[in-house]
C-alpha cells in the first residue's frame, strides 16, 4: 500500500508529518511512505531518525499553497505544490492515498477536480470522527458543502453508512438526521425535505438527533449539511480541551488534591485519549475515485499517524469500489 503524505501541509509541518510518517512505518509493515514537498527540507528532517530506507520515498515537489491563498486559482497556478502533486499521484494509480494537513479549501479543490467524484455522486463530503461515550460517530458533512440541498444529504447518508460498515466495522450503523428537535416536523426547509426521503432509504435510519445528544452516542452517523457540521465539530473539540484545562486547574490547586490525582492518574490519561482529535486523525473526503484524508491544520506527529492508519484503512475496506456499487444501486433516489 504506497500512502502519500503532504509533508509541508499544516501549521507544525514539516516536522510532525515526518516524524508521524515515521512513527507509521515502524507499526504497519504493509505500507510504503511517499514524502512529497521539498527535497532538501524533508531529508534534513529525516536526518537522524530511524526507518525503513525501503519503504520511504521523497518526491520533490517545490511549491506550498497557504491558507489564505484563493483555493481554486492556487491550484491551477502552483501545478508544483505538495498538495497538487500529491493528488495527481492517487488520480494517476501511482499511489492508493493521500494525507494532508495543509489548506482545506485546496485540497478539497484539488480532490475534486483532479480525482474527481465517483460517477452518481454529486458532491464529495468531509466525514469527520467524533467521540462519544459509546464509540465514534461519523459527521457527515464537516467542510465541504455549505450549501447543502436535499440529495446531497441523501447521499452523505449514504456515503456515512457505508464508510462506518466497511472502514468502522459496524454492522447495521444508526443514521441521524441532525436537527434543533427530535420531531420530524423540525428544522429549516432543508432538514424538512431529507426526513421522509431518508425514511424510504433502504437505511437504518433513526431520526432527528439533536447536537446536545451526539456525545451520547445517539446515532452512528450523523447527517448535516457542512455549516452546521462544522459547527458542531468545533464546539465539541473546544468544550473537550475546555474541560480537561478545568479539570486539570482544579487538581493542581491544592496539595491534597494532586495526591489524589497521582492515584488517578491512568483513568484522566484514558479519558483525554477517547476526546483527543489525534487518536482519529482527520476526516476523510468521501466520494472521490480515490482516498484522500484531511488532517486538522494543527495536527501533532500523533495525529499524523492516526490519519495515515485511516487512509490504510479506507483503502483495506475497498470503500470507493463499495460506495460505486452502493450509488449506482440508488441512482433513482437521486437527482440535483
Amino acid at each position: 500500500m504506497r500512502i502519500v503524505l503532504d509533508a509541508m501541509g499544516g501549521d507544525n509541518a514539516p516536522d510532525v508529518t515526518v516524524q508521524g510518517a515515521v512513527a507509521a512505518l515502524a507499526k504497519r509493515k504493509d505500507i510504503t511512505m511517499i514524502l512529497v514537498g521539498q527535497k532538501e527540507v524533508i531529508e534534513e528532517k529525516l536526518s537522524g531518525l530511524s526507518y525503513d530506507k525501503d519503504r520511504l520515498e521523497i518526491v520533490d515537489a517545490r511549491e506550498i499553497i497557504t491558507n489564505d491563498e484563493a483555493p481554486v486559482f492556487a491550484i491551477r497556478k502552483k501545478k508544483d505544490s505538495s498538495i497538487v502533486v500529491g493528488v495527481k499521484m492517487v488520480r494517476d494509480g501511482q499511489a492508493d492515498a493521500f494525507i494532508s494537513a495543509g489548506s482545506t479549501g485546496a485540497v478539497l479543490a484539488a480532490s475534486t477536480i483532479i480525482i474527481k467524484t465517483i460517477k452518481g455522486i454529486i458532491r464529495p463530503a468531509l466525514a469527520s470522527m467524533m467521540p462519544t461515550i459509546e464509540g465514534p460517530v461519523l459527521a457527515v458533512d464537516c467542510g465541504a458543502n455549505v450549501d447543502a440541498k436535499p440529495d446531497h444529504l441523501l447521499q452523505f447518508a449514504v456515503m456515512g453508512d457505508v464508510y462506518m460498515r466497511v472502514v468502522q466495522g459496524v454492522e447495521n450503523p444508526r443514521v441521524g438526521l441532525l436537527n434543533i428537535g427530535a420531531e420530524s416536523e423540525k428544522g429549516n426547509e432543508l432538514t424538512k425535505a431529507v426526513y421522509p426521503r431518508l425514511q424510504q432509504m433502504p437505511l437504518n435510519f433513526v431520526g432527528n438527533v439533536e447536537a446536545r445528544d451526539v456525545p451520547n452516542g445517539m446515532a452512528d452517523v450523523v447527517v448535516c449539511d457542512a455549516f452546521a457540521g462544522n459547527v458542531m465539530l468545533k464546539t465539541m473539540e473546544g468544550t473537550a480541551c475546555a474541560l480537561t484545562t478545568l479539570l486539570k486547574r482544579e487538581l493542581m490547586s491544592t496539595t491534597l488534591r494532586k495526591i489524589c490525582a497521582l492515584g488517578l492518574k491512568g483513568a484522566f490519561k484514558n479519558f483525554k485519549a477517547k476526546f483527543d482529535y489525534a487518536e482519529y486523525g482527520g476526516a476523510p473526503l468521501i466520494g472521490l475515485n480515490g482516498c484522500v484524508v484531511k488532517a486538522h491544520g494543527s495536527s501533532n506527529a500523533r495525529a499524523i499517524e492516526s490519519a495515515i492508519y485511516q487512509a490504510a484503512k479506507f483503502v483495506d475496506g475497498k470503500l470507493v469500489e463499495t460506495l460505486r456499487t452502493q450509488i449506482e444501486s440508488l441512482s433513482d433516489q437521486f437527482g440535483e
